[in-house]
């Protein structure tokens, strides 16, 4: 009687521990999922704004590069006016 309590006991505490081992993992699995998602959003977003700065930096350039034809123009007296 004493064995098999004994084997029953064994028995419930493998399961017991096959259990929850089996769900924390899927918990990790669950996390670990999520952070290579706010990983990639977080690498879309860091390439979005290095888009949105060579943009800027692009238009600066052509601005600058703009008056500088103009001051050229009104050196040569080419202007518009």
């Amino acid at each position: 009687m004493k064995r098999s309590i004994l084997i029953f006991a064994l028995f419930f505490t493998l399961s017991t521990a096959l259990t929850s081992c089996r769900e924390v993992n899927e918990e990790e699995n669950q996390i670990e999922r999520e952070m290579h998602d706010d990983m990639d959003d977080m690498h879309d977003n860091m390439d979005d704004v290095g888009n949105d700065i060579e943009d800027a930096v692009d238009d600066a350039g052509n601005a600058i590069e703009d008056a500088a034809n103009e001051v050229e123009d009104e050196f040569d007296g080419n202007d518009d006016y």
